[in-house]
This record gives C-alpha cells, sequence and structure tokens, in this order.
C-alpha cells in the first residue's frame, strides 16, 4: 500500500509540474506551429499513456496485494488482451506519427520564391553567404580554403564572384519571406537551431543539407550549434537578426562579395 500511495503522488507531481512549470516553448518566430503541434500531441498522448499505465499499476498493488487466503490465478495467455492492446498500441504510434510526418511533408519542400542564404559551421563559428544579383551561389570545396579564402569559394565559377561573404557571427534575413538556408560544415558535425524558428538540421562535412524558414516577427535571435562538436561547443552562438525587407537590404548593400575580396580566376 505505501508503495501504491508513492506511484500515485508521483503521477499527479508530475502531470501538475508539466501543466504549471515556467520552462516551455519560446514564443514562436517563424511558420513552423506544424511543428509545435506535433510536439503537443506527443506530449498528450505520451501523457495519457503515463497517466494510464501508472494508475492501472497504482490500482493492481492495491486490488492484487497480498492478504491471507488469496492465490494468484495463472493465466499464461489471453488473446483477446493481446488484440486489445495491438489495437490500441497502433493508434498510439498513429497518433505520434501523423502530425509529424504532416511537418516533414512540408518541411523537405522547398517554395519556388525562396530566397537563399549559406550559414557555414566550423569549430567554433558561424559564417554566411548569400547569393549576388545572378541569384546563385557559387561552388565551393574544402581544398579551396585557406587564410585568403576561408569560405573555400571556387575562384574559377564566374557565379561565385558576387556572392555575399558575411564573415561574423551575426547575420540578417528579411521577415515575411520564405528563406532556404543551405548549410555546409568545414570540420565536424554541426547544428543550426534559432529556437524561435523551430526548425532545424544537421552540418554534415562533404555534403550540403538545408530546410527552410518564413520569419514572421522581425527581431533578434540567438543560434546554437545543436550538436556536441567538441570541447568550444559551448561558445558555438551566432545571431540572426530579421529585418523588414528595406532595412535588410540597405543592411546587405554593405556587405563585401567574393570578387570585392580580390578573388579572380
Amino acid at each position: 500500500m505505501p508503495i501504491a500511495i508513492v506511484v500515485g503522488v508521483l503521477i499527479v507531481a508530475s502531470v501538475l509540474f508539466h501543466l504549471l512549470t515556467p520552462w516551455y516553448f519560446t514564443p514562436i518566430a517563424s511558420n513552423w506551429t506544424s511543428i509545435d503541434n506535433a510536439v503537443d500531441v506527443t506530449f498528450w498522448v505520451t501523457g495519457a499513456v503515463f497517466v494510464a499505465i501508472n494508475f492501472f499499476m497504482v490500482y493492481a498493488l492495491v486490488r492484487y496485494r497480498q492478504r491471507p487466503g488469496s492465490t494468484a490465478h495463472y493465466e499464461p495467455e489471453n488473446a483477446k488482451l493481446e488484440k486489445r492492446l495491438t489495437l490500441w498500441t497502433a493508434v498510439g504510434i498513429a497518433a505520434l506519427l501523423a502530425p509529424g510526418l504532416y511537418a516533414w511533408a512540408h518541411f523537405v519542400n522547398i517554395p519556388d520564391n525562396a530566397s537563399v542564404v549559406e550559414a557555414v559551421g566550423q569549430q567554433w563559428d558561424w559564417s554566411f553567404r548569400f547569393p549576388g544579383k545572378d541569384g546563385v551561389l557559387g561552388t565551393a570545396d574544402p581544398q579551396f580554403i585557406n587564410d585568403d579564402n576561408p569560405f573555400g569559394l571556387n575562384p574559377n565559377d564566374p557565379y561565385g564572384k558576387d556572392d555575399v561573404l558575411i564573415s561574423e557571427n551575426t547575420v540578417h534575413i528579411p521577415v515575411g519571406r520564405p528563406i532556404k538556408i543551405v548549410l555546409r560544415s568545414k570540420d565536424v558535425l554541426h547544428d543550426f537551431f534559432v529556437p524561435e524558428f523551430r526548425a532545424r538540421m544537421n552540418l554534415v562535412p562533404g555534403l550540403v543539407t538545408y530546410f527552410w524558414i518564413t520569419p514572421t516577427k522581425t527581431g533578434t535571435f540567438e543560434i546554437l550549434c545543436a550538436q556536441l562538436c567538441g570541447v568550444g561547443h559551448y561558445t558555438m552562438r551566432g545571431t540572426v537578426i530579421v529585418d523588414d525587407q528595406r532595412t535588410f537590404d540597405a543592411w546587405l548593400k554593405k556587405q563585401p562579395t567574393f570578387g570585392q575580396a580580390g578573388h579572380s580566376s
């Protein structure tokens, strides 16, 4: 009986902590409310299962506790119970997967009118690149990386001459427009994550990955690396500033291009 009381108290305390805790999502600042909805569904489904199973355990501890003269009933198989468990487990898994699959279907399909920005990760800094007037990012390869060309851009690629280079940890993007964020790593596995945007993706050495967002609020947000990338992982932070279109355009015009840095074929 004492164990049943302890388990019951833990159930109630866990539910109250979840409902009353001040530690929850940061206010969303992008189009990805579907990701929040998927997480909410996961909380409700797993929470309901947690409460149901543990209250059943409390019931079993009380109902079937050891008492003088009582003996256990041996039932090695129960086909009816197994079918019910299989059915409700399938329903629970479907409820968990459906919202995530819905969000993922949109997550991997980039809108045709999306602009592009590249985020480059290295231990333990961020840098960024925008396409120039041609709207195309030039090719890049680790073999071209040196002190004068930290982005590793191909100096023989004409599409890279007008690429806008942001060598610091702060980048600006416009509000209300879909943006494809292309990701590249110079060394190890990193992850580009802005909590207010919800969306995130790994930077994998040797690969180019991507995701997209539509910022819905102007403001300043912190960029985090969400993969343990070495002893300086905790310092790998940056800043993304969401501006109105006019402010963003004015900022972008002031940034240097690859060609202006003296690189030529």
